[in-house]
């Protein structure tokens, strides 16, 4: 392209199609390209730099031998995340890339995160184990034996699975005891916290009160894979299976299954059968082909239910996710949040600096020749006489007038023109006829002294009060001027 023509002011050229776009504009084309060829991506990485923001949405970088993206997870997405996420975890993140025009930086925008197989998820669990170990948690002398015939016993399971129905079966079967069920999600987002809360309700209970407070306490869960059984593994869950005051039983998935709750509890159960058995002294057989239809036969009447679930579910895929629409806006106020929290700081910081330098420049040596040099200029200025004048006598005139007025408004001076005021015994002037008749004794004061007397139809008075003398108001001093001059 030559440049021949180039000059300081743009102009379009003769055959030049090719309109500026603005940065916004580009911005947008690229945010659309790269949405739509990149709409589903799944990324495996490495989590580095971990952080949840104010508003619940949660921001990182995945990263390998080569490369770093930068990810980030909305609050509803982060809600839902069935583990706490570290720096260090091989993850397998699921969602969209897009980018961040504010930033000129493209992203992944996860909808779902996933440790990078059992491997991952393993190697956070003994993470878990060693830690929680080195506090004493799964100490053996922590340990409590189990009651021999417990009256009451609490379970903490899921109301409508099988595992609550075998366990009262079981019971039943091999000795009749007052069961208190707990009912908790136990797979899921809040299912830990749900458990936690369960084993401290159960542990919280008086002795002797409206609900009676159990012997053991059995925590139990079907089997499943280890993600399934991962509430179980939670540290809300472990630490409050340790801190429970009553022994509890873990009966958590099969017997090939083992948690952090089991290495908690006072007994290990391999199944939530078996720690009924352990629970109550007596032996028996538990019909499990029962248990097995009664759960036939609920998954079959659940299952048009579960199929309309599917259904919805599908449906609403669909539907634009509302945080979707909000994304780039709420992306944008966190850095501007964050923008914010540092210009404020910078600020005060400028402002510090700025007083410490003025008050340093302040001394009293300054100050003094400051009111030497002020006090000079003033001994220089030459004021009229008459503008001094002027102001002092417009204040005695007004003052005057005041005088006059506060005379005229004394409350005693219409008792020089004939009037007078009616007082109480107390001395409490009084206004009107009613207030006079209902006292026993007046006082009427006259200009030039105080008349007892009493009201008509009341007894007369046997010593009239004395006359007072008329008081009598010293003159008013007459306005005084001070000489400016001296």
């Amino acid at each position: 392209m030559s440049h021949d023509n180039a000059g300081l002011v743009a102009r379009d050229r003769a055959g030049d199609n090719a309109q500026p776009l603005t940065i916004s504009e580009i911005s947008a084309l690229l945010k659309r390209t790269v949405e739509d060829r990149f709409g589903f991506v799944r990324l495996r990485g490495e989590l580095s730099g971990v952080k949840r923001a104010a508003s619940g949405h949660f921001y990182c970088c995945l990263k390998d031998e080569g490369a770093v993206i930068d990810g980030v997870m909305w609050k509803g997405g982060a809600q839902r995340l069935t583990f706490r996420p570290e720096d260090g975890l091989e993850v397998i993140a699921t969602g969209k890339l897009t980018t961040y025009p504010g930033r000129s930086k493209y992203q992944i925008v996860i909808d779902s995160l996933e440790l990078a197989g059992e491997g991952a998820l393993l190697a956070l669990l003994e993470k878990t184990r060693a830690r929680l170990a080195a506090e004493g948690l799964f100490a053996a002398e922590r340990k409590r034996r189990l009651p021999f015939l417990p009256q009451v016993i609490g379970v903490v399971t899921s109301p409508t699975g099988a595992v609550i129905r075998d366990i009262l079966h079981r019971l039943a079967d091999r000795f009749p005891s007052h069961v208190l069920v707990w009912p908790v999600v136990v797979q899921g987002q809040g299912a830990a916290e749900q458990v936690a809360a369960a084993v401290r309700g159960f542990s919280g209970l008086a002795p002797g009160g409206p609900i009676p407070r159990p012997d053991v306490v059995i925590v139990a869960r079907g089997g499943g894979s280890i993600e399934d059984l991962w509430s179980f593994n939670e540290e809300v869950v472990v630490r409050a299976i340790a801190e429970c005051s009553i022994p509890v039983i873990s009966a958590v998935g099969h017997e090939t299954d083992t948690t952090l709750a089991d290495y908690a509890a006072d007994r290990r159960a391999p199944t939530p059968t078996a720690a009924a058995e352990m629970a109550v002294p007596v032996r028996a057989d538990l019909l499990l082909t029962l248990a097995d239809f009664a759960a036939r036969q609920r998954r079959a009447v659940y299952r048009p239910v579960e199929l309309g679930r599917e259904r919805l579910a599908a449906r609403a895929r669909m539907l634009p996710r509302p945080e979707n629409l909000l994304a780039g806006q709420a992306q944008k106020l966190d850095d501007l949040s964050e923008r914010l929290r540092r210009a404020l700081g910078d600020r005060s910081a400028k402002g510090r600096e700025r007083l410490a330098g003025v008050a340093a420049r302040l001394s009293p040596s300054l100050l003094s020749r400051s009111a030497g040099e002020a006090q000079r200029r003033l001994d220089r200025a030459r004021l009229p006489l008459a503008l001094i004048e002027r102001p002092l006598r417009h204040g005695h005139d007004r003052l005057g007038a005041l005088a006059r007025v506060m005379s005229q408004l004394h409350p005693e001076k219409p008792l020089e023109r004939g009037y007078a005021i009616i007082r109480d015994a107390a001395g409490k002037a009084l206004t009107t006829r009613t207030e006079a008749a209902g006292e026993p004794a007046l006082t009427v004061q006259f200009r030039d002294g105080m008349l007892g007397v009493v009201p008509a139809g009341s007894a007369p008075l046997t010593s009239p009060p004395a006359a007072s003398p008329p008081r009598k108001r010293p003159p008013s001093p007459a306005p005084k001027q001070d000489d400016l001059f001296g």
